[in-house]
């Protein structure tokens, strides 16, 4: 089974973490930058790492550009 998850990045962090906001989404702390998808590869090992899944059962399925995005888990 899957599920889709609203996730704030942000990027250049000095931390590495995943906390979950009231609203039910995620915030994502990564240290890599946005450049060539080092950020997006960091937050699918990080969401993989927390929900304990395969880093190939996490994608984005929205937002690769952008701090907001659409990741499927599972």
């Amino acid at each position: 089974m899957s599920v889709e998850i609203e996730v704030r990045v942000q990027p250049r962090s000095s931390r590495r973490a995943v906390e979950r906001q009231p609203d039910g989404s995620y915030k994502v702390w990564v240290s890599e930058p946005p450049a060539d998808g080092a950020a997006n590869e960091a937050v699918c090992v990080l969401l993989a790492k927390e929900f304990g899944v395969p880093k190939s059962s996490v994608s984005i399925l929205r937002g690769h550009n952008g701090r907001n995005k659409r990741v499927r888990v599972g």
